[in-house]
């Protein structure tokens, strides 16, 4: 093996990589969708069971995977998580159903799960001292980055080649990875950790989070109380009136509650549980969860809206809208450079205020610009300076978050600060996406309510036609000269609904940086040149 102490940026860098394959995969499918759909006769409900089913089994998995990563050797399971998901995107790449490519994306999901949270608990076992900050500073300006040039690279891929390379794309960088990372990256795991897992404990979280994300990211759809569209699971139609979000809503959180008590006894009984809740007691921890938690809230919501306004409402290709948000990706990949210098001169905590601070300004600028004839230029600024804002935060809040967490018990650490931002996201997306749809309904309807020649039955249907399109409804109103005007007032009314979904995420931003007041302050610390993690916490690989 190089020498660890230069070998170690170097597997970083592989790291970073293999998240970023995760992330840019999540984002490219958003955009090959309608290609998807085409190619392979599916449904609507079943391409968007082509996204979520991947979410739903990702976010489930997050805890149990960080533990497993603690107790069986983290750069064992960061290296299989990377075959497994490479592999699924081999069967995505492939299929010839939308059965097939639910299956495929289910199986990205675990490989998903098990990458993440082990990146992290390889990153703290690796670098101390301000290096850390430094390391987690790369760490979370790929994922900015990456997030950001996905659906650039999504459009390129499905117009000038092929939905299906949004997958195939996956293996060789996913054989690099692997490659780099067993010969660049150290071995680390809990030495003391007893032999087997905390079946039951998994079983509960897995079915608690299930259940409370399923929720969180159907309720637009399938209606928060009274059922407002058919659902069916494994060919088993729900025929209730009630709608099956709040009923998997109560089962998650009842058994996400079960799990607690649970983790509570075998604690008490002095058993291994899946998480040691003792991690809660470390302040720095707890409080930048919380923090991670609040954040998430409005950190990536807009990211759903803004492509939909950049489409339906000025016209933009797929290609297009990624250009264009591409001053996203160069803010966060300088806040890499510019990162490390700040934690080193001001320390993590100071650094995610600060980057906390510019997303807040950054989103509640997109606010006041977005409009119907907005020029192109209008947004640059405001994104920009919203992906440096990710780019400082995102990496040094999960940096903070694993502080004092001790090396032993990084996955756990990892897992829980993964699953918090993932449940956190959730939560913003419904939130922001709720506003987004109620604004457009709202909106429109007041805008249609003094046109000439549109009764109320056609105002009702035209307004269900475009908030049920997600705005994609506005491209054929403006084709027909007739239903011109009305697109017009549908472009309005889309960029009233965005704006105050922006204001709402700037709003969540204001609540998380008053949430990082809490983080605890900066100790100065030397950063050696080379340190290895301590011998009874690593085992050589």
């Amino acid at each position: 093996m190089p020498e660890q102490g230069r070998a170690r940026w170097w597997g970083l860098l592989a790291i970073s990589l293999g998240v970023a394959t995760i992330i840019v995969d999540a984002t490219i499918v958003n955009v090959a969708v309608p290609a998807i759909i085409r190619d392979l006769g599916i449904t609507a409900t079943d391409a968007q069971w082509v996204q979520e089913a991947y979410t739903l089994v990702f976010a489930a998995l997050l805890l149990v995977a960080g533990r497993f990563a603690d107790r069986a050797g983290r750069r064992r399971t960061f290296v299989t998580g990377v075959v497994v998901f490479v592999a699924a995107s081999v069967l995505a790449a492939v299929a010839g159903s939308g059965e097939a490519l639910i299956g495929a994306r289910v199986l990205q999901g675990l490989g998903g799960a098990m990458i993440l949270p082990t990146s992290l608990s390889l990153l703290n076992a690796t670098f101390t001292g301000r290096e850390k900050g430094v390391a987690f500073a790369i760490w979370g300006s790929t994922i900015g980055g990456a997030a950001a040039l996905g659906p650039l690279l999504g459009g390129w891929l499905t117009t000038e080649l092929s939905w299906r390379w949004a997958f195939g794309i996956n293996v060789p960088v996913g054989a690099l990875v692997v490659a780099a990372t067993l010969v660049l990256v150290r071995e680390s795991r809990d030495e003391r950790a007893e032999r087997g897992l905390d079946w039951l404990g998994a079983l509960l979280s897995v079915v608690g989070l299930t259940g409370v994300v399923f929720a969180l990211i159907e309720g637009r759809t399938y209606g928060w109380w009274e059922r407002e569209k058919p659902f069916s699971l494994f060919g088993a139609d729900w025929t209730a009136a009630i709608s099956p979000v709040p009923v998997a809503a109560l089962v998650g959180l009842v058994t996400l509650a079960g799990f607690v008590a649970h983790q509570v006894r075998r604690d008490r009984a002095g058993r291994a549980a899946l998480l040691d809740l003792s991690l809660f007691r470390i302040g720095s921890f707890r409080n930048a969860v919380v923090a991670a938690a609040i954040v998430s809230l409005g950190e990536f919501g807009l990211l759903f809206a803004l492509p939909l306004w950049y489409q339906n409402v000025l016209g933009y290709s797929a290609f297009d809208t990624g250009l264009a948000l591409l001053p996203l990706a160069v803010g966060s990949f300088l806040a890499s450079g510019l990162g490390a210098p700040l934690v080193q001169r001001w320390g993590a905590t100071r650094v995610v205020q600060l980057g906390v601070a510019a997303e807040l300004a950054g989103i509640a600028g997109l606010g006041t610009v977005v409009a119907p004839d907005t020029s192109w230029w209008a947004p640059l600024g405001y994104l920009f300076l919203y992906g440096v804002g990710v780019g400082l935060a995102t990496a040094q809040l999960t940096g903070v978050s694993l502080r004092e967490v001790p090396v032993r018990q990084s996955g756990q650490g990892s897992g829980v600060q993964s699953t918090a931002r993932q449940l956190g996201s959730a939560l913003g997306i419904a939130v922001l996406g709720t506003v987004l749809f109620a604004g457009l309904g709202g909106t429109l309807g007041d805008r249609l309510a003094g046109q000439p020649g549109v009764d109320p039955a056609q105002r009702e249907q035209i307004v269900a036609a475009v908030r049920e399109s997600a705005g994609a409804a506005i491209g054929g109103l403006a084709a027909d000269p007739r239903t011109a005007p009305i697109a017009q007032e549908a472009k309005a009314a889309l960029s009233d609904a965005t704006r105050y979904a922006a204001f709402c995420a700037a709003g969540f931003l204001l609540i998380g940086l008053l949430a990082c007041a809490r983080l605890p302050r900066d100790r100065p610390e030397p950063s050696p040149p080379s340190r290895r993690p301590a011998p009874a916490t690593t085992s050589g690989g």
